[in-house]
């Protein structure tokens, strides 16, 4: 584990081009040096980009969109949040796939609740 460090940039080598290393810039004192690795997993961050829904949904004291437990429903009716914006534990892309078919799921199921009515008056 190297504290206090960001990546600069991504070394490559060959044709094509294959990771190689990454320049490394120390956040304390600010020098640079390399470290060969031939591979990298890029995270997004530990922000989650949810600035636009400030006084709109609920949110907790570090902006992640607050859910129902066991849900993606928000505290606004009809809008559902799936992946990294409401899940501060694993951030990843399965995560988000799984909230986010479950956000479809359950928005499908509420428009239909919002609907039914106006279909049965038809019939």
């Amino acid at each position: 584990m190297l504290w206090n460090r960001e990546v600069e940039e991504v070394l490559s080598a060959g044709t094509p081009p294959v990771v190689s290393g990454l320049l490394l810039r120390d956040t304390a004192g600010g020098a640079s040096t390399e470290l060969a690795v031939d591979g990298v997993f890029i995270a997004i961050g530990h922000t989650p980009n949810t600035g636009i829904f400030a006084g709109q949904i609920a949110c907790d004291s570090e902006g992640y969109i607050l859910t129902e437990p066991g849900s993606t429903r928000t505290s606004r009716a009809g809008v559902f949040a799936a992946g990294d914006v409401q899940d501060k534990v694993y951030r990843q892309a399965v995560t988000a796939a799984g909230t986010g078919c479950m956000a479809a799921l359950e928005a499908e199921k509420w428009l239909s609740e919002q609907f039914e009515p106006a279909a049965e008056a038809a019939d």
